[in-house]
């Protein structure tokens, strides 16, 4: 296990030069506990300083693995506050529910007044407020939009949950997240760009083209508990009792799949190696992280976390 410690996000020329890919892996059923020791496990700060924009799950009101846990979310913003972070920004669309109720029945609201950070229903804001994006050999026809708040933040931070995805997209980790980013109509009459992308056969590749607008400082998936299949909002539910960190989207979707893998899984999950499935395949493609298994090096802190890594690490590299 190497200590050796990435400085900057994982480019297109990185990946093809060797970039490895480190997830933290830490096993618990400790939340609160679980994210700043995964964050930890990384061994680097990627926000001091920064203004941070959080982008959790809330995709739906519905209980986790359905969306972010409270307890996911007070740790992510504690940790950011104590690692040197500056103001923080959450923001959402939800595609399962109103945005605004949803965050106030996940009690997001009122955390944001106890500690004191901001929220965006980006549902509210006007059409002057999104930007283009697109990347190379794009699948959405007109391109995609995301407010301009997140492409300008100086940091963007993720937090995830670890589900299968039964409307096309197959698994919903941290490729698939950000998806809430992107906006559904610019205006009342406008095209509907969630339309078009559930009724792509294309589904899974203009997914992960969404996350070449950007880069991550940092992501955190609970794995606490997880939905084997269903999902997004319910679905069968297990516990592998981990969380993982990382910066490196391909390797923690990946992870995330061979865990998934672990607990016996839908057959479009299980079928083929797992940079074969086509979010993460595609997310190779455009250079976003790690090119292959091999590339990823999961990092753990005890006897449990070693014992299960070896277990994800014989899913990841089977063909």
């Amino acid at each position: 296990m190497t200590e050796a410690t990435q400085t900057e996000s994982p480019t297109a020329t990185q990946a093809a030069a060797g970039w490895i890919g480190r997830v933290s892996l830490v096993r618990t059923a400790d939340r609160a506990a679980g994210v700043p020791r995964a964050i930890d496990l990384l061994g680097e700060n990627t926000v001091q300083g920064k203004d941070i924009f959080l982008k959790p799950n809330y995709n739906s009101a519905d209980p986790t693995p359905g969306s972010t846990h409270i307890d996911v979310l007070r740790a992510l913003v504690l940790k950011l506050r104590q690692m040197g972070a500056g103001h923080i920004t959450l923001g959402e669309r939800s595609g399962m529910g109103d945005t605004r109720k949803v965050l106030q029945q996940r009690g997001v609201l009122d955390l944001a007044d106890e500690l004191d950070f901001d929220t965006v229903v980006f549902d509210e804001l006007a059409a002057e407020d999104w930007l283009r994006c697109d990347s190379p050999g794009s699948h959405w026809k007109q391109g995609f939009y995301l407010p301009r708040l997140v492409l300008e933040s100086p940091a963007l931070v993720q937090t995830c949950c670890l589900k299968t995805h039964r409307y096309g997209g197959h698994f919903t980790l941290s490729l698939k997240n950000s998806v809430g980013l992107a906006a559904r109509r610019l205006t009342a009459r406008s095209h509907n760009f969630m339309d078009e992308l559930h009724t792509s056969s294309h589904q899974r590749r203009m997914i992960a083209e969404i996350n070449a607008a950007y880069s991550p400082a940092l992501v955190v998936l609970d794995g606490v508990e997880a939905f084997t299949n269903g999902g997004p909002d319910r679905g069968r539910t297990v516990r592998p009792e981990v969380m993982l960190a990382s910066r490196d989207r391909v390797a923690l979707d990946a992870v995330g799949v061979a865990i998934l893998r672990l607990f016996g899984t839908t057959p479009e999950v299980s079928n083929g190696p797992v940079f074969q499935q086509e979010q993460i395949a595609r997310a190779v493609e455009l250079g976003l992280g790690v090119d292959s298994a091999e590339k990823i090096e999961l990092v753990v802190e005890d006897e449990a976390g070693e014992d299960f890594a070896a277990e994800v690490q014989k899913v990841l590299l089977a063909g």
